[in-house]
């Protein structure tokens, strides 16, 4: 059997030697599905890695907890529509035991004026804790102090974007003074660059001030706009809502949650919906590779089927001279797999080279899964097999006198 087997794909490999171009032809609709199924998941799992990589950018363990709707004579004001978080409300989050770091955070847009240059950029007004609840660093200078936040002292820490924009690349701005809405600021750190984020922001287009100071002098408000916190772990973060949402629920005497004027998203939920979404997107795409596998093995039955009738004589005469309908079979549906296996062969390179131009293109982390390939080779296969079979069983039913009269 073993030599039956060997005898068979040497044979397969003669018969497409035989006729390149139109093997070459045969195969491309295998290569296009084989590759393009190897590169939408390769392509889905590095655009999955870069989300959570920014997502987790944006602060690690993080609930942002934000002013929910409030209804006014029957009237909604929509998410963010309430202004009821305040700073005791971040002191009350802090009795958590699940939570590891707990920011109010105030933000505006508005002008800042250093010399003769001017930029509009968003202001963000918290305590020191927001450096490791959303992941920032100083890269160069200090971070404003406690006792800093507590008296909302006009210091304050520029993103790259703003400082370039500012002062330009090569001027050191620590020490300078820029003036926002009028209100003079000194500079005294540079963050850290971050880049855009999930959703396409630039996370150092900012500045970062003690909170009194933005909330006051500059926006000239008593509540929040949002409460950040960390949870000490990314497995307590459904406990953790639940605890906060307990907390503050008491903190504004809402019991019900159809009057809750608040709500709490988490860094875990955005990542799982955009994971979902790459998903989803991948899912449809490959969808698309399979339909040109099939293309590919209905190309494959087309050319075995004229493969049959140029071969009618050979098959009566190695009839003839007693082979057996198996043989003939297993010979036809070898080379319809052989001539799929090559194509998948073919379709696994164009797939590598086709992900890594995309992975390089877009900076992501170029991942091909094996398990992606042996589905790429099995699928490849069956398709040999699925759409070979009819001709190869048209061949080995034909009667040898009758095939040996075919002219």
């Amino acid at each position: 059997m073993f030599s039956q087997i060997v005898s068979s794909i040497s044979m397969a490999f003669q018969a497409l030697a035989s006729n390149k171009m139109r093997a070459l032809l045969t195969m491309l609709g295998i290569i296009i599905g084989v590759g393009s199924v190897i590169t939408m998941t390769a392509i889905g799992q590095g655009a999955a890695q870069a989300v959570v990589a920014q997502i987790s950018s944006m602060g690690s363990n993080m609930l942002q907890i934000d002013p929910g709707p409030t209804m006014r004579g029957g009237v909604s004001s929509g998410a963010g529509g309430s202004i009821h978080l305040t700073e005791k409300d971040a002191e009350a989050v802090k009795q958590s035991s699940f939570l590891d770091a707990v920011a109010p955070s105030v933000d505006t847009r508005a002008q800042v004026v250093a010399g003769g240059s001017n930029w509009q950029t968003r202001i963000t007004g918290s305590t020191p804790e927001i450096m490791s609840i959303r992941n920032y660093s100083v890269e160069s200078g200090r971070m404003f102090t406690e006792g800093e936040a507590r008296i909302g002292a006009k210091v304050c820490l520029l993103g790259k974007t703003v400082a370039d924009n500012l002062f330009g690349p090569n001027e050191d701005p620590i020490g300078q003074q820029i003036r926002i809405q009028n209100v003079p600021f000194v500079v005294i750190g540079l963050l850290k660059p971050k880049g855009a984020n999930a959703f396409g922001q630039d996370q150092d287009d900012n500045i970062l001030a003690p909170f009194p100071a933005v909330q006051r002098r500059i926006m000239g408000i008593t509540w929040l706009n949002d409460i950040f916190a960390s949870t000490i772990s990314t497995d307590v973060t459904q406990q953790a809502i639940a605890d906060v949402t307990q907390i503050l629920r008491i903190q504004h005497k809402t019991q019900l949650q159809a009057n809750q004027d608040f709500r709490i998203r988490s860094q875990v939920e955005m990542a799982q919906a955009s994971e979902a979404a790459t998903t989803t997107t991948t899912n449809l795409l490959s969808m698309a590779a399979i339909i040109s596998l099939l293309v590919g093995g209905i190309g494959i039955m087309n050319i075995m089927l004229v493969s049959v009738t140029e071969r009618t004589r050979e098959i009566g005469i190695r009839k003839s001279i007693g082979a057996k309908p198996f043989n003939i079979l297993f010979q036809f549906l070898t080379e319809a797999v052989t001539l799929s296996l090559v194509g998948g062969i073919v379709g696994v390179l164009f797939g590598y080279l086709a992900s890594s131009f995309v992975s390089a293109q877009n900076g992501w982390v170029l991942i091909i899964s094996p398990g992606a390939v042996g589905l790429s080779f099995s699928a490849a296969t069956l398709v040999g097999m699925f759409f070979g079979w009819y001709p190869a069983r048209k061949a080995a039913r034909m009667n040898p006198i009758e095939a040996l009269r075919y002219e």
